[in-house]
């Protein structure tokens, strides 16, 4: 029987133990009202780069939150540094760095994850203009991550400054973590690993129910034949930070939501980290999506990011 032919509420269970689901998945009452208007849309919450919807959320993004944005170069590689209209005078020696999200493939974050983030802590984000697909795949962007970072030790000590990124930054900051260690660079004083994947060997549950904005989406990521990866072994803890020597990496702060695509990697990588021993906390918002937190003015957009801002500053201020 097809699924679209089956009533709602059934699994049939395949005999290598594949789940052929049809449900009836209600608007979850848990949620803000502006979250449940969103989802009745389907609209993706983290809109293409250069998109109409994209810019008009950078738009609101600088009016809610006041910045001036500086466009340098630093160690050779393109940088955004946003300074906040009101700077934190008793954290003027940290700092905060921004890998931005897009699949390796495009800027889809850069903006939307510093410009918030900068006013609500009160210190500079430098947000890294890393090297893309399809130009460039792996190792490329780290490379440049630990070029700025490297030029950065100069002014800041490691632990007075905070990487962090999105989706695809979330991915870069682990493997950056990874490759600090393995030139013996000081480590940052705690990263942000908001949706993102620490395996590319083996997907997850979720990302075979939901797409990127939720649903309607699923039908599962072959990461393995990823451009990004080619030429590279899955398993390489260099590429996989999960297959990594965790000990000793930094705190990290988790985020994700119950219909992100990525939320088994994630919930998988904060489990891995914790197993080591490490730092780790996890943050999961019911019925939200992938980078839910780009769409800046839904009331759990806006927690999510102060709760980011407020952990940050409790790593730098130690």
């Amino acid at each position: 029987m097809a699924q679209e032919d089956r009533p709602p509420n059934t699994t049939v269970l395949e005999e290598d133990g594949t789940a052929l689901i049809t449900r009836r998945i209600d608007m979850p009452t848990t949620v803000s009202a502006e979250a449940q208007a969103i989802l009745a849309t389907g609209k993706w919450w983290c809109p293409a780069a250069g998109s109409p919807e994209q810019l008009e959320l950078i738009e609101r993004a600088r009016s809610l939150y006041p910045v001036e944005i500086e466009d340098k170069v630093i160690g050779g590689v393109p940088v955004r540094i946003i300074h906040p209209k009101t700077a934190n005078s008793a954290l003027k020696d940290r700092i905060l760095v921004n890998l931005h999200g897009g699949g390796f493939r495009e800027d889809s974050g850069s903006m939307l994850e510093s410009i918030p983030i900068a006013s609500l802590t009160g210190i500079p984000v430098v947000t890294i203009m890393y090297r893309m697909l399809p130009d460039h795949s792996f190792p490329a962007a780290v490379d440049d991550v630990e070029a700025v970072y490297t030029e950065l030790l100069k002014t800041y000590e490691g632990h007075h400054m905070v990487m962090y990124g999105t989706s695809a930054g979330a991915i870069l900051s682990a493997q950056s973590v990874v490759r600090f260690a393995d030139v013996g660079l000081p480590a940052p004083a705690a990263i942000g690993f908001f949706t993102g994947v620490a395996d590319y060997s083996r997907s997850g549950d979720s990302v075979s129910y939901f797409g990127l904005g939720g649903f309607p989406g699923g039908g599962g990521w072959d990461r393995t034949q990823d451009p990004f990866i080619e030429g590279y072994d899955p398993k390489d803890p260099r590429l996989s930070p999960i297959y990594a020597d965790l000990k000793g990496f930094p705190p990290t702060l988790s985020v994700t939501g119950t219909r992100d695509a990525l939320l088994s990697d994630t919930v998988n990588f904060h489990r891995a980290l914790v197993v080591a021993g490490v730092d780790a906390q996890l943050l999961v918002y019911d019925a939200l999506p992938h980078a839910f937190w780009y769409t800046i003015d839904v009331p759990e957009s806006k927690e999510a990011l102060e709760l980011m801002a407020r952990y940050f500053l409790q790593k730098l201020e130690g």
